[in-house]
């Protein structure tokens, strides 16, 4: 049985300033009671594509087609905190992107025929840039948090650029996914 790689393309957050600020969200969504599994400080990512289990050969062909994607670097910003699917039934807290969201966009589209044409199917969700920093374990004080993400829903978290996007290899543990790059594609290259 040929080994499969749980997997996504993503453009991970590496600015130093704009991570602390994120974890200040995450501080005060901790503060708020609610329970809560963050993303940890150095998972932190926009998911272009989630892939899911993979098996090798899929693993280099998807390789091919983000190395095709053509990168030209741009500023990403971030703003608002909100939920899916919504503030009454909340399963993932995120924080919005404002400036870049084209860019982004335009990532994922880029990356849409050639992933098509080794056999994914397009997300039946379609994508939303955004960026997870909890996802709910459990209601507890979730009207606390819906209140919380209400009055965050205006919060300036910082920018940075974009200049690479990472095929990334996810590990399912009792403590939360770890991740690690199989692929950086640079602007440029």
């Amino acid at each position: 049985m040929p080994e499969k790689v749980r997997s996504f393309i993503s453009v991970d957050v590496t600015e130093r300033n704009l991570v602390e600020r994120l974890v200040g969200v995450q501080q005060a969504l901790t503060r708020a009671g609610v329970d809560l599994k963050m993303v940890e400080p150095e998972n932190l990512h926009l998911t272009l594509r989630f892939l899911g289990e993979i098996d090798i050969q899929t693993l280099d062909a998807v390789s091919e087609v983000v190395k095709s994607i053509g990168l030209t670097p741009f500023n990403v910003s971030f703003r608002g905190v909100g939920a899916f699917p919504n503030l009454r039934r909340i399963n993932t807290v995120w924080v919005g992107v404002v400036e870049g969201e084209e860019n982004l966009r335009g990532l994922s589209v880029k990356l849409e025929p050639g992933l098509r044409r080794i056999g994914f199917q397009p997300d039946p969700k379609g994508f939303s840039p955004h960026l997870t920093v909890a996802r709910v374990k459990t209601g507890k004080n979730r009207d606390r948090l819906a209140s919380l993400i209400e009055e965050l829903s205006e919060y300036e978290a910082g920018s940075m650029t974009v200049n690479s996007v990472r095929l990334k290899r996810s590990v399912l543990t009792p403590k939360g996914p770890t991740y690690s790059t199989i692929l950086e594609v640079g602007a440029g290259g």
